[in-house]
């Protein structure tokens, strides 16, 4: 007796029949396409299972109905792109969506790499130095006057230059007496600490912090030794080459302040009008 062979699904007889295997289990084809065929997307008819079945992110379309949405062009064997899920052809998606490159002002094609900055779009080997015309690709640079410059030819033609170290200047700096200078060329010429943000003077044309400025000159209190710095609009008394802070011009004696009052010197000490008399 001879084994039936029959459709997986509705059991039917096989033999003399078309059939289609799918792993492994044999389906008629009535069968086989209810249970696994798609519809087309554009038609919504069965796609059967002798046509050719069209298909991207999960869609099916017949090869006849795989068409530019725009110029109805078969898509079949052509680069296409998508956008909200319509299907064109690479060039009716480029005329209507792409970006224009802003150097050679040609579509930057689907696909194809771009560089963007600013609003602005490029294809890859037009986003060029100004100045050398070499591609500047993923590299660092600086756009000046609507051109795009690499960090090298920008620093060659625009940067200033420190005048401490010779070098350009491209991020930040100082300016002191209209000459440029990095934040870190810019230091004091005693500790060698930065000045930039901080207090400090001049001196014979070189820049010093305060601390140094009136460790090295600042004329010395004759009561505190400590500097007189005379910076700020800090005000102090001067006498016969002596000089004192104004909180430190007291009277030796009673320690009153002899700011703006008569007084009498001693030696090296000074009173008030009414202790002097005692000597």
């Amino acid at each position: 007796m001879t084994e039936r062979y029959d459709c997986t699904d509705c059991s039917e007889s096989l033999y003399g029949q078309k059939y289609i295997l799918k792993e492994e289990n044999p389906y008629c084809i009535k069968c086989y396409e209810s249970l696994f065929s798609h519809n087309c997307e554009v038609c919504q008819k069965l796609i059967a299972c002798t046509s050719k079945d069209l298909s991207y992110k999960d869609r099916h379309w017949h090869s006849d109905c795989f068409l530019c949405i725009k110029c109805s062009r078969s898509l079949e064997d052509r680069p296409f792109a998508t956008k909200d899920d319509m299907l064109m052809c690479t060039d009716c998606y480029s005329n209507e969506y792409s970006s224009k490159c802003h150097a050679c002002l040609k579509t930057i094609m689907p696909g194809s790499k771009k560089m963007e900055h600013k609003g602005n779009s490029w294809h890859e080997n037009c986003f060029t130095c100004n100045r050398c015309q070499q591609p500047i690709g993923t590299r660092s640079f600086i756009q000046k006057d609507a051109s795009n410059y690499c960090l090298p030819c920008y620093e060659k033609q625009f940067a200033l230059q420190c005048i401490q170290c010779k070098k350009p200047i491209t991020t930040g700096g100082v300016n002191y007496r209209d000459q440029p200078w990095h934040k870190e060329c810019f230091v004091c010429i005693g500790c060698k600490q930065q000045l930039a943000g901080q207090r400090f003077t001049s001196r014979d044309d070189f820049a010093y912090c305060f601390d140094c400025f009136c460790n090295l000159f600042a004329k010395k209190c004759a009561y505190c030794t400590t500097s007189i710095s005379g910076l700020g609009g800090s005000k102090y008394i001067s006498f016969e080459q002596r000089q004192w802070h104004n909180s430190c011009f007291n009277c030796k004696k009673c320690s009153v302040s002899l700011v703006g009052r008569g007084f009498l010197t001693c030696k090296d000490d000074i009173f008030c009008p009414d202790c002097g008399k005692d000597f």
